[in-house]
Protein backbone atom coordinates (compact mmCIF):
# COMPACT_ATOMS: atom_id res chain seq x y z
CA UNK A 1 0.00 0.00 0.00
CA UNK A 2 1.03 3.36 -0.64
CA UNK A 3 1.81 5.37 2.93
CA UNK A 4 -0.98 7.68 2.80
CA UNK A 5 -3.72 4.65 1.73
CA UNK A 6 -6.86 3.92 3.89
CA UNK A 7 -9.75 1.39 3.26
CA UNK A 8 -11.70 4.52 2.35
CA UNK A 9 -9.42 5.00 -0.23
CA UNK A 10 -8.47 1.70 -1.36
CA UNK A 11 -9.23 0.39 -4.69
CA UNK A 12 -12.73 -0.82 -4.05
CA UNK A 13 -12.23 -3.66 -6.21
CA UNK A 14 -9.89 -5.57 -4.22
CA UNK A 15 -12.36 -5.25 -1.12
CA UNK A 16 -14.53 -6.64 -3.61
CA UNK A 17 -12.57 -9.89 -4.78
CA UNK A 18 -13.52 -11.60 -1.91
CA UNK A 19 -16.48 -13.95 -3.28
CA UNK A 20 -17.10 -15.09 0.73
CA UNK A 21 -16.96 -19.13 0.05
CA UNK A 22 -15.00 -19.59 3.20
CA UNK A 23 -12.16 -21.93 1.32
CA UNK A 24 -10.20 -20.20 3.88
CA UNK A 25 -11.56 -21.21 6.54
CA UNK A 26 -9.37 -24.60 7.59
CA UNK A 27 -6.22 -22.74 6.59
CA UNK A 28 -7.34 -20.09 9.51
CA UNK A 29 -5.55 -20.70 12.71
CA UNK A 30 -7.63 -18.05 14.51
CA UNK A 31 -10.78 -19.43 13.11
CA UNK A 32 -9.71 -22.98 13.92
CA UNK A 33 -9.60 -21.80 17.25
CA UNK A 34 -12.27 -20.08 17.99
CA UNK A 35 -14.98 -20.96 15.40
CA UNK A 36 -15.91 -17.21 15.45
CA UNK A 37 -16.53 -16.19 12.13
CA UNK A 38 -15.41 -12.50 13.19
CA UNK A 39 -12.04 -14.45 13.70
CA UNK A 40 -11.93 -15.68 9.86
CA UNK A 41 -10.45 -13.78 6.69
CA UNK A 42 -13.86 -13.41 5.36
CA UNK A 43 -15.20 -11.79 8.23
CA UNK A 44 -12.12 -9.44 8.78
CA UNK A 45 -12.97 -8.51 5.27
CA UNK A 46 -16.38 -7.84 5.95
CA UNK A 47 -15.62 -5.57 8.77
CA UNK A 48 -13.50 -3.95 6.54
CA UNK A 49 -15.65 -3.18 3.75
CA UNK A 50 -18.28 -1.68 6.06
CA UNK A 51 -15.78 0.68 7.06
CA UNK A 52 -14.65 1.63 3.48
CA UNK A 53 -18.12 1.94 2.63
CA UNK A 54 -18.33 4.28 5.67
CA UNK A 55 -21.51 2.02 7.56
CA UNK A 56 -18.56 1.37 10.33
CA UNK A 57 -15.86 3.42 12.09
CA UNK A 58 -12.88 2.20 13.21
CA UNK A 59 -13.31 1.17 16.87
CA UNK A 60 -11.82 -0.65 19.74
CA UNK A 61 -13.07 -3.98 18.73
CA UNK A 62 -11.79 -3.32 15.07
CA UNK A 63 -8.27 -2.68 16.05
CA UNK A 64 -8.84 -5.83 18.56
CA UNK A 65 -10.45 -7.77 15.71
CA UNK A 66 -6.86 -6.74 13.77
CA UNK A 67 -4.22 -7.62 16.05
CA UNK A 68 -5.54 -11.12 16.89
CA UNK A 69 -4.83 -11.95 13.15
CA UNK A 70 -1.52 -13.41 13.15
CA UNK A 71 -0.85 -12.45 8.95
CA UNK A 72 0.26 -15.62 8.21
CA UNK A 73 -1.37 -14.93 5.08
CA UNK A 74 -2.66 -19.19 5.00
CA UNK A 75 -5.57 -17.72 3.37
CA UNK A 76 -4.65 -16.49 0.36
CA UNK A 77 -2.58 -19.54 -0.62
CA UNK A 78 -6.55 -20.99 -0.44
CA UNK A 79 -8.39 -18.31 -1.81
CA UNK A 80 -9.57 -19.42 -5.77
CA UNK A 81 -10.10 -15.64 -6.21
CA UNK A 82 -6.71 -14.19 -5.38
CA UNK A 83 -7.61 -11.69 -2.35
CA UNK A 84 -4.72 -9.10 -1.54
CA UNK A 85 -5.03 -10.37 2.05
CA UNK A 86 -1.74 -8.69 3.10
CA UNK A 87 -2.74 -5.48 1.36
CA UNK A 88 -6.08 -5.53 2.87
CA UNK A 89 -4.89 -6.93 6.45
CA UNK A 90 -1.56 -3.58 6.47
CA UNK A 91 -4.29 -0.91 5.45
CA UNK A 92 -6.88 -2.26 8.40
CA UNK A 93 -4.20 -2.07 11.02
CA UNK A 94 -2.86 1.67 9.51
CA UNK A 95 -6.77 3.06 9.76
CA UNK A 96 -6.67 1.85 13.33
CA UNK A 97 -3.75 3.11 14.47
CA UNK A 98 -4.52 6.36 12.76
CA UNK A 99 -7.99 6.66 14.56
CA UNK A 100 -5.66 5.55 17.74
CA UNK A 101 -8.47 2.54 18.66
CA UNK A 102 -6.12 0.81 20.89
CA UNK A 103 -4.15 3.78 22.08
CA UNK A 104 -3.16 3.78 25.75
CA UNK A 105 -0.20 5.72 27.44
CA UNK A 106 2.02 1.82 28.34
CA UNK A 107 1.30 1.00 24.47
CA UNK A 108 2.34 4.40 23.03
CA UNK A 109 5.76 4.35 24.64
CA UNK A 110 6.81 1.13 23.67
CA UNK A 111 5.49 1.40 20.28
CA UNK A 112 7.67 5.41 20.58
CA UNK A 113 10.75 3.26 21.65
CA UNK A 114 10.62 0.29 19.73
CA UNK A 115 9.18 0.91 16.42
CA UNK A 116 9.86 4.44 16.03
CA UNK A 117 13.21 4.70 17.60
CA UNK A 118 15.54 1.90 18.13
CA UNK A 119 13.91 -0.11 14.92
CA UNK A 120 14.58 3.83 13.04
CA UNK A 121 18.24 3.81 14.52
CA UNK A 122 20.80 0.62 13.62
CA UNK A 123 23.53 1.98 15.93
CA UNK A 124 20.95 1.86 18.96
CA UNK A 125 19.78 -1.06 17.93
CA UNK A 126 22.85 -2.81 18.44
CA UNK A 127 24.05 -0.98 21.62
CA UNK A 128 20.85 -1.97 23.40
CA UNK A 129 21.83 -5.53 21.87
CA UNK A 130 25.75 -4.83 22.68
CA UNK A 131 23.90 -3.92 26.92
CA UNK A 132 21.61 -7.21 26.56
CA UNK A 133 24.36 -9.40 25.69
CA UNK A 134 26.67 -8.23 28.20
CA UNK A 135 23.92 -8.79 30.74
CA UNK A 136 23.67 -12.63 29.49
CA UNK A 137 27.15 -13.19 29.55
CA UNK A 138 28.34 -11.79 32.74
CA UNK A 139 25.65 -14.46 34.36
CA UNK A 140 22.87 -11.43 35.69
CA UNK A 141 20.53 -12.91 33.85
CA UNK A 142 21.35 -15.99 35.10
CA UNK A 143 21.04 -15.31 38.42
CA UNK A 144 18.10 -12.81 38.47
CA UNK A 145 16.27 -16.29 37.09
CA UNK A 146 18.02 -18.74 39.75
CA UNK A 147 16.67 -15.75 42.74
CA UNK A 148 13.75 -15.61 40.80
CA UNK A 149 13.88 -11.90 40.48
CA UNK A 150 11.48 -12.59 37.38
CA UNK A 151 8.53 -13.01 39.12
CA UNK A 152 8.79 -9.68 40.43
CA UNK A 153 7.68 -8.56 37.57
CA UNK A 154 4.46 -7.32 36.24
CA UNK A 155 2.67 -10.26 34.28
CA UNK A 156 2.94 -9.08 30.81
CA UNK A 157 6.90 -7.78 31.33
CA UNK A 158 6.99 -11.19 33.08
CA UNK A 159 6.04 -13.27 29.89
CA UNK A 160 8.45 -10.54 27.78
CA UNK A 161 11.41 -11.75 29.77
CA UNK A 162 11.38 -15.45 29.23
CA UNK A 163 10.68 -14.67 25.69
CA UNK A 164 14.29 -12.97 25.37
CA UNK A 165 16.40 -14.23 23.43
CA UNK A 166 20.73 -15.18 23.28
CA UNK A 167 22.01 -12.06 21.73
CA UNK A 168 25.49 -13.07 19.95
CA UNK A 169 29.35 -11.90 21.02
CA UNK A 170 29.62 -10.73 17.33
CA UNK A 171 27.36 -8.75 15.16
CA UNK A 172 27.22 -9.45 11.28
CA UNK A 173 29.53 -6.17 10.66
CA UNK A 174 32.13 -7.82 12.83
CA UNK A 175 31.53 -11.16 11.14
CA UNK A 176 31.20 -9.97 7.23
CA UNK A 177 33.10 -7.77 5.21
CA UNK A 178 31.60 -4.76 3.14
CA UNK A 179 32.75 -6.76 0.15
CA UNK A 180 33.90 -9.97 -0.31
CA UNK A 181 34.93 -11.92 -3.83
CA UNK A 182 34.35 -15.54 -4.16
CA UNK A 183 38.25 -17.27 -5.15
CA UNK A 184 36.67 -18.86 -8.30
CA UNK A 185 35.46 -16.68 -10.92
CA UNK A 186 32.87 -14.34 -10.12
CA UNK A 187 29.43 -14.80 -11.68
CA UNK A 188 27.28 -12.57 -9.80
CA UNK A 189 27.37 -9.33 -8.23
CA UNK A 190 24.89 -9.53 -5.04
CA UNK A 191 23.94 -7.36 -2.19
CA UNK A 192 23.32 -8.93 1.16
CA UNK A 193 20.44 -8.07 3.83
CA UNK A 194 21.57 -8.66 7.84
CA UNK A 195 18.31 -7.57 9.10
CA UNK A 196 17.49 -6.41 12.86
CA UNK A 197 16.91 -9.26 14.85
CA UNK A 198 18.80 -11.10 12.30
CA UNK A 199 21.72 -8.77 12.80
CA UNK A 200 21.73 -9.42 17.05
CA UNK A 201 20.89 -12.79 16.75
CA UNK A 202 21.26 -14.61 14.51
CA UNK A 203 24.78 -12.83 12.68
CA UNK A 204 25.87 -16.46 12.17
CA UNK A 205 23.65 -17.34 9.72
CA UNK A 206 24.40 -14.15 8.08
CA UNK A 207 27.66 -15.59 7.63
CA UNK A 208 26.35 -18.71 6.48
CA UNK A 209 24.44 -16.79 4.14
CA UNK A 210 27.49 -15.10 2.31
CA UNK A 211 29.84 -18.02 2.71
CA UNK A 212 27.32 -19.71 0.58
CA UNK A 213 26.82 -17.18 -2.15
CA UNK A 214 30.71 -17.02 -2.13
CA UNK A 215 30.93 -20.76 -2.77
CA UNK A 216 28.49 -20.16 -6.09
CA UNK A 217 30.48 -17.37 -7.29
CA UNK A 218 29.04 -14.42 -6.33
CA UNK A 219 30.42 -11.45 -4.76
CA UNK A 220 28.81 -10.17 -1.70
CA UNK A 221 28.85 -6.78 -1.11
CA UNK A 222 27.53 -6.27 2.53
CA UNK A 223 26.88 -2.38 3.86
CA UNK A 224 28.28 -2.95 7.65
CA UNK A 225 25.02 -0.03 9.11
CA UNK A 226 21.93 -1.43 7.62
CA UNK A 227 18.73 0.06 8.52
CA UNK A 228 15.56 -1.75 9.34
CA UNK A 229 13.35 -2.91 6.12
CA UNK A 230 10.52 -1.46 7.30
CA UNK A 231 8.44 -5.32 7.96
CA UNK A 232 7.48 -4.44 10.88
CA UNK A 233 6.14 -0.67 10.43
CA UNK A 234 3.99 -1.76 7.98
CA UNK A 235 2.55 -4.65 9.73
CA UNK A 236 2.34 -2.57 12.73
CA UNK A 237 -0.07 -0.47 11.07
CA UNK A 238 2.62 2.60 10.28
CA UNK A 239 2.95 2.52 6.58
CA UNK A 240 4.85 6.31 6.58
CA UNK A 241 7.67 4.96 8.33
CA UNK A 242 7.79 1.97 6.52
CA UNK A 243 7.82 3.93 3.10
CA UNK A 244 10.88 6.03 5.04
CA UNK A 245 12.85 2.72 5.85
CA UNK A 246 12.06 1.69 2.10
CA UNK A 247 13.58 5.12 0.89
CA UNK A 248 16.88 4.22 3.11
CA UNK A 249 17.13 1.16 1.86
CA UNK A 250 16.83 1.65 -1.76
CA UNK A 251 19.62 4.38 -1.20
CA UNK A 252 22.13 2.16 0.62
CA UNK A 253 21.73 -0.72 -2.17
CA UNK A 254 21.31 0.46 -5.30
CA UNK A 255 19.26 -2.10 -7.02
CA UNK A 256 20.67 -1.13 -10.48
CA UNK A 257 24.59 -2.01 -8.89
CA UNK A 258 23.02 -5.68 -8.85
CA UNK A 259 21.87 -9.02 -10.16
CA UNK A 260 20.53 -9.60 -6.82
CA UNK A 261 19.79 -8.45 -3.40
CA UNK A 262 19.46 -11.66 -1.09
CA UNK A 263 17.43 -12.28 2.02
CA UNK A 264 17.14 -14.64 4.24
CA UNK A 265 14.49 -13.52 6.84
CA UNK A 266 11.06 -15.01 5.37
CA UNK A 267 9.10 -12.18 7.06
CA UNK A 268 11.03 -9.56 5.81
CA UNK A 269 11.67 -10.91 2.17
CA UNK A 270 7.95 -10.77 1.99
CA UNK A 271 7.47 -7.26 2.63
CA UNK A 272 11.03 -6.28 0.85
CA UNK A 273 9.12 -7.57 -2.45
CA UNK A 274 6.59 -5.09 -2.23
CA UNK A 275 8.87 -1.72 -2.06
CA UNK A 276 6.99 -1.08 -5.22
CA UNK A 277 3.25 -0.76 -3.93
CA UNK A 278 5.17 0.99 -0.75
CA UNK A 279 6.33 3.61 -2.96
CA UNK A 280 4.33 4.25 -5.55
CA UNK A 281 3.58 7.39 -6.99
CA UNK A 282 6.45 8.77 -5.23
CA UNK A 283 8.54 10.96 -8.07
CA UNK A 284 11.80 10.05 -7.19
CA UNK A 285 11.47 6.50 -5.29
CA UNK A 286 8.77 4.89 -7.85
CA UNK A 287 10.53 3.78 -10.53
CA UNK A 288 13.62 2.45 -8.00
CA UNK A 289 11.26 0.36 -5.99
CA UNK A 290 9.99 -1.59 -8.87
CA UNK A 291 13.22 -2.62 -9.79
CA UNK A 292 14.46 -3.35 -6.00
CA UNK A 293 11.51 -5.48 -6.45
CA UNK A 294 12.56 -7.80 -8.85
CA UNK A 295 15.85 -7.66 -7.68
CA UNK A 296 14.74 -9.16 -3.86
CA UNK A 297 15.43 -12.85 -3.75
CA UNK A 298 15.10 -15.00 -0.74
CA UNK A 299 18.53 -16.81 -0.29
CA UNK A 300 16.83 -20.32 -1.26
CA UNK A 301 15.18 -18.89 -4.37
CA UNK A 302 18.40 -17.06 -5.45
CA UNK A 303 20.90 -20.60 -5.13
CA UNK A 304 18.12 -22.35 -6.92
CA UNK A 305 18.12 -19.70 -9.63
CA UNK A 306 21.63 -19.92 -10.66
CA UNK A 307 21.65 -23.33 -10.28
CA UNK A 308 23.78 -23.60 -7.05
CA UNK A 309 26.44 -26.29 -6.55
CA UNK A 310 25.76 -29.71 -4.83
CA UNK A 311 28.02 -30.08 -1.85
CA UNK A 312 30.06 -33.07 -1.19
CA UNK A 313 30.46 -32.67 2.24
CA UNK A 314 28.85 -35.53 4.73
CA UNK A 315 25.66 -34.23 7.03
CA UNK A 316 24.40 -37.00 8.66
CA UNK A 317 20.96 -35.70 9.93
CA UNK A 318 17.33 -36.66 10.47
CA UNK A 319 15.74 -32.89 9.62
CA UNK A 320 12.68 -31.93 8.83
CA UNK A 321 10.99 -28.99 7.51
CA UNK A 322 8.90 -25.74 8.61
CA UNK A 323 7.78 -23.53 6.37
CA UNK A 324 7.90 -19.79 7.36
CA UNK A 325 4.37 -18.23 6.62
CA UNK A 326 5.97 -15.56 4.82
CA UNK A 327 7.68 -17.37 2.64
CA UNK A 328 5.47 -20.05 1.70
CA UNK A 329 1.81 -18.48 1.50
CA UNK A 330 3.44 -14.37 1.07
CA UNK A 331 6.46 -15.07 -1.53
CA UNK A 332 5.21 -18.76 -2.72
CA UNK A 333 8.43 -20.39 -1.91
CA UNK A 334 8.06 -24.26 -1.11
CA UNK A 335 10.33 -26.14 -2.83
CA UNK A 336 13.64 -24.60 -3.22
CA UNK A 337 14.00 -25.24 0.46
CA UNK A 338 13.12 -28.56 0.20
CA UNK A 339 15.50 -29.18 -3.10
CA UNK A 340 18.94 -27.41 -0.95
CA UNK A 341 18.15 -29.85 1.95
CA UNK A 342 17.75 -32.79 -0.25
CA UNK A 343 20.99 -31.65 -2.23
CA UNK A 344 23.27 -32.59 0.94
CA UNK A 345 24.46 -36.27 1.27
CA UNK A 346 23.63 -38.23 4.05
CA UNK A 347 20.75 -35.51 5.02
CA UNK A 348 17.33 -37.15 5.55
CA UNK A 349 14.33 -34.90 5.07
CA UNK A 350 11.12 -36.05 6.75
CA UNK A 351 8.39 -34.18 5.92
CA UNK A 352 6.76 -32.22 8.99
CA UNK A 353 2.79 -32.40 9.56
CA UNK A 354 1.16 -29.19 9.37
CA UNK A 355 4.45 -27.86 7.55
CA UNK A 356 2.50 -24.56 6.42
CA UNK A 357 0.92 -23.95 9.35
CA UNK A 358 1.85 -20.83 11.74
CA UNK A 359 4.04 -21.32 14.74
CA UNK A 360 2.67 -18.51 16.55
CA UNK A 361 5.69 -15.79 16.12
CA UNK A 362 4.09 -13.90 13.06
CA UNK A 363 6.38 -11.04 13.50
CA UNK A 364 5.60 -9.50 17.47
CA UNK A 365 2.36 -11.57 18.03
CA UNK A 366 3.86 -13.75 20.67
CA UNK A 367 4.52 -10.48 22.62
CA UNK A 368 0.47 -8.88 21.60
CA UNK A 369 -1.32 -12.48 21.90
CA UNK A 370 0.79 -14.73 24.68
CA UNK A 371 -2.21 -17.27 24.90
CA UNK A 372 -3.09 -17.84 20.82
CA UNK A 373 0.60 -18.12 20.35
CA UNK A 374 1.22 -20.47 23.29
CA UNK A 375 -1.19 -22.69 21.71
CA UNK A 376 0.00 -22.91 18.33
CA UNK A 377 3.69 -23.20 19.35
CA UNK A 378 2.60 -26.09 21.63
CA UNK A 379 1.19 -27.75 18.27
CA UNK A 380 4.18 -26.91 15.87
CA UNK A 381 6.25 -28.99 18.62
CA UNK A 382 4.17 -31.76 18.92
CA UNK A 383 4.24 -32.28 15.17
CA UNK A 384 8.29 -31.98 15.00
CA UNK A 385 8.57 -34.46 17.84
CA UNK A 386 6.02 -36.74 15.73
CA UNK A 387 8.80 -36.72 12.94
CA UNK A 388 11.77 -37.71 15.37
CA UNK A 389 13.86 -35.28 13.91
CA UNK A 390 16.97 -34.20 15.27
CA UNK A 391 16.73 -31.13 13.70
CA UNK A 392 14.35 -28.51 12.63
CA UNK A 393 15.38 -26.26 9.78
CA UNK A 394 13.21 -22.87 8.97
CA UNK A 395 13.88 -19.78 7.48
CA UNK A 396 12.96 -16.89 9.71
CA UNK A 397 14.39 -15.71 12.59
CA UNK A 398 10.70 -15.02 14.57
CA UNK A 399 10.11 -18.71 14.11
CA UNK A 400 13.39 -20.30 14.98
CA UNK A 401 13.39 -18.36 18.12
CA UNK A 402 9.59 -19.14 18.46
CA UNK A 403 10.24 -23.20 18.18
CA UNK A 404 13.27 -23.38 20.08
CA UNK A 405 11.43 -21.67 22.92
CA UNK A 406 8.87 -24.14 22.33
CA UNK A 407 11.25 -27.57 22.31
CA UNK A 408 13.33 -26.10 25.54
CA UNK A 409 10.28 -25.57 27.32
CA UNK A 410 9.71 -29.63 26.42
CA UNK A 411 13.30 -30.01 27.06
CA UNK A 412 14.12 -31.24 23.56
CA UNK A 413 17.12 -32.70 21.98
CA UNK A 414 16.04 -30.93 18.74
CA UNK A 415 17.56 -28.10 17.17
CA UNK A 416 16.12 -25.23 14.96
CA UNK A 417 18.77 -24.44 12.26
CA UNK A 418 18.28 -22.70 8.55
CA UNK A 419 18.88 -25.13 5.59
CA UNK A 420 21.45 -22.38 4.60
CA UNK A 421 23.20 -22.59 7.19
CA UNK A 422 23.26 -26.83 6.57
CA UNK A 423 24.29 -26.20 2.84
CA UNK A 424 26.39 -24.03 4.48
CA UNK A 425 28.36 -26.96 6.55
CA UNK A 426 28.15 -29.33 4.28
CA UNK A 427 30.40 -26.96 1.93
CA UNK A 428 33.05 -26.96 5.15
CA UNK A 429 32.89 -30.15 5.39
CA UNK A 430 34.66 -30.89 1.81
CA UNK A 431 37.54 -29.20 3.43
CA UNK A 432 38.12 -31.48 6.33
Amino acid sequence: MSSGETLASLDYSILQQCMHCGLCLPTCPTYDATKNEQHSPRGRISLMRAIADGRLAPTRGFGEEMSYCLGCLACETACPAGVDYAHLFETARADGERAGVLDHPLRRIVRGLTLKFLFTHPRCLRMAGRLLWLYQASGLQKLARVLGLPRLLPNRLRELEALTPIILAKFSHQLIAPVENPKEKRRYRVGLLTGCVQDLVFADINRDTADVLLANGCEVVTPPVQPCCGSLHAHNGDPETAAGMARRMIDLFNPASFDAIVTNAAGCGSHLKNYGRLLDGDPVYANRAREWDRKVKDIQEWLVEIGFRTPKGVIRERVTYHEACHLCHGQKITRQPREILRSIPGLELVELPESTWCCGSAGVYNLTQPETAMALQKRKVGHIFSTQARVVATSNPGCHLQISIGLARRQADVRVDQPVSLLARAYRLEKD
